[in-house]
């Protein structure tokens, strides 16, 4: 049976979306290549032909989830700034929502034991995002670079910890903390 021109750049792309949600919402470990392509819609055979291996899927699916992550980004600060980057980040919303949310703080510990060339990629998507972040900092902070890449580990480590102590009143003072030390952080 022939396919469509695209149908597998669809279908790879299908795949990594899929994967990267469970990703975030199940943990890498935990999500079987069995479950991705079911979800997916595609049988498990069909997975080697898009990818050698599960580190192939799991590098470029959360390099891609990253690079949507630094578009939002890019639509956010120009609109409301820093604050609603702040905001929006340590929110009830994104919180409670780890499958659509920030990769990298859903999934840190794991991306940690990744092979070294995976965990490169999120290096550079991470000096991305501060990259961004320092670009509307206050001019009067002297190293705005270093200054974002503060406020983006204070941020994913406010989000960990808040979802962590989910469904406790510790959860939403952790948020609560966490934003007034990273606005506390940008007012420097």
């Amino acid at each position: 049976m022939r396919y469509q021109k695209g149908h597998k750049d669809e279908s790879r792309q299908r795949i990594m979306e899929v994967a990267a949600d469970r990703f975030r919402s199940d943990g890498i470990a935990a999500s079987g290549l069995a479950a991705i392509m079911s979800d997916a819609g595609l049988t498990n055979g069909a997975f080697y032909p898009h990818f050698p291996s599960k580190a192939d899927l799991v590098r470029e699916s959360i390099a891609a989830a990253l690079d949507r992550q630094i578009e939002l980004i890019r639509t956010i600060l120009p609109q409301g700034g820093i604050e609603a980057a702040i905001g929006g980040y340590l929110s009830h919303e994104h919180r409670d929502d780890p499958r659509g949310g920030c990769a990298l703080a859903a999934l840190l510990p794991e991306l940690a034991r990744q092979p070294l060339e995976a965990r490169r990629v999120y290096a550079e998507r991470f000096a991305m995002i501060a990259r961004e972040l320092a670009s509307v900092l206050p001019k009067n902070i002297e190293d705005r670079e270093a200054t974002a890449i503060g406020l983006f580990m204070t941020l994913v480590g406010t989000l960990q910890l808040a979802r962590t102590v989910k469904g406790t009143e510790m959860s939403d003072r952790v948020l609560a903390a966490g934003r007034e030390a990273a606005r506390k952080l940008v007012r420097n």
